[in-house]
């Protein structure tokens, strides 16, 4: 499977939020790294994906406590 960046809208828009969320990503099975921009309007999420899909990280970031919804990745090639 080809690895890839999911992005997602969230509201971890803090350290503490990132601590809360961080246990639940860190575990999940197919996630290579991610990381929060807390500093961007949409605190945006960023995954990058060895097999875990846009659904099964929903349900990971929810189980945590926080909103989420994908956002459309814009094509860079």
């Amino acid at each position: 499977m080809e690895n890839k960046n999911l992005q997602f809208k969230t509201n971890i828009n803090c350290g503490g939020c990132v601590a809360s969320v961080k246990p639940h990503l860190d575990s999940a099975n197919g996630v290579s790294d991610w990381e929060v921009d807390t500093t961007d309007k949409d605190k945006i999420l960023t995954v990058k994906s060895e097999g875990i899909t846009e659904q099964e990280v929903i349900q990971t970031v929810k189980k945590a406590g926080f909103k989420i919804e994908p956002l459309e990745v814009k094509n860079t090639n």
